[in-house]
C-alpha cells in the first residue's frame, strides 16, 4: 500500500471520528489527506469501498497482535483465566492507543455497510488468533457448549466498545477500568475453565 493510500485512509478514519460515519463526506476527507478529490477516486470508486478499505486496514492490524503472542498450554492449565488476559490485555491496549481508530470500527460493525461485507470479506489475518480458540477447546472441552461465533463475538465486539468508551471519555482510562472489563467479558467463562481428561503432550 503506497503513502498515497494510506493518508487517505487515515484522514478517512479520522474524518469518521469528527463527522460520523453517515455525515462524512468525500471532499472532507481530501481536505484531511492533502489530496484532490480526483486523487482519492484514483484509489478508491467511492465512499462505500473506502469505508470498507478503511476497516480492514484496522481489522488486519488488530490481528497482528495475536500474531506477536505466545500461548503457553501448560500455564493454562495452572491458570486458565491468566491465560486468557495475557491474550486479551494487548488486544485491549492495542485499542485505547488508537482513539480515532476504535470510533471508527465500533462505528462501522454498526453502519448499513458491515452486513454485506461481513459476507463476503476474508478474514483469514485472524488464523493465529483462531489456532489459539482451538487450543482453548482442546483444553476446556467444555467450552464446546457455548455457540462459538457468540463467545468469539461477545469478546472481541465488546473490548472495542469498553476501549471506544474509554478513547471518548466516558470512563476512565486505568488499571481498575481495565481488570473490570476483563472480569465482565470472563466471568461467564469461569465455569467452562475446567479440565478434563486430556494429553497435554500433544502441545
Amino acid at each position: 500500500m503506497d503513502d498515497t493510500k494510506i493518508k487517505i485512509i487515515s484522514a478517512a478514519i479520522k474524518a469518521v471520528r469528527q463527522y460520523g460515519l453517515e455525515g462524512v463526506r468525500i471532499q472532507k476527507i481530501s481536505e484531511l489527506a492533502g489530496v484532490s478529490p480526483g486523487a482519492l477516486y484514483r484509489y478508491f470508486n467511492g465512499k462505500e469501498q473506502l469505508m470498507m478499505e478503511c476497516f480492514t486496514y484496522i481489522d488486519r492490524q488488530a490481528a497482528a497482535v495475536f500474531e506477536h503472542l505466545k500461548l503457553d498450554p501448560q500455564a493454562m492449565l495452572t491458570d486458565p483465566v491468566g491465560a486468557v488476559r495475557s491474550l486479551w490485555v494487548p488486544y485491549f491496549r492495542f485499542w485505547l492507543a488508537r482513539p480515532d481508530e476504535t470510533v471508527f470500527y465500533h462505528r462501522f460493525r454498526d453502519s448499513a455497510f458491515f452486513p454485506s461485507y461481513d459476507k463476503n470479506r476474508d478474514a483469514s489475518y485472524f488464523d493465529t488468533f483462531a489456532g489459539m480458540v482451538r487450543i482453548f477447546l482442546q483444553v476446556f472441552p467444555r467450552l464446546r457448549q457455548i455457540n462459538q461465533d457468540l463467545l468469539w463475538l461477545h469478546v472481541l465486539t465488546s473490548t472495542v466498545m469498553y476501549a471506544k468508551y474509554v478513547v471518548e471519555g466516558v470512563i476512565p482510562d486505568n488499571q481498575e477500568t481495565e481488570d473490570t472489563v476483563f472480569r465482565f467479558l470472563t466471568e461467564g467463562l469461569s465455569g467452562y475453565l475446567n479440565l478434563e481428561k486430556m494429553k497435554i503432550e500433544q502441545y
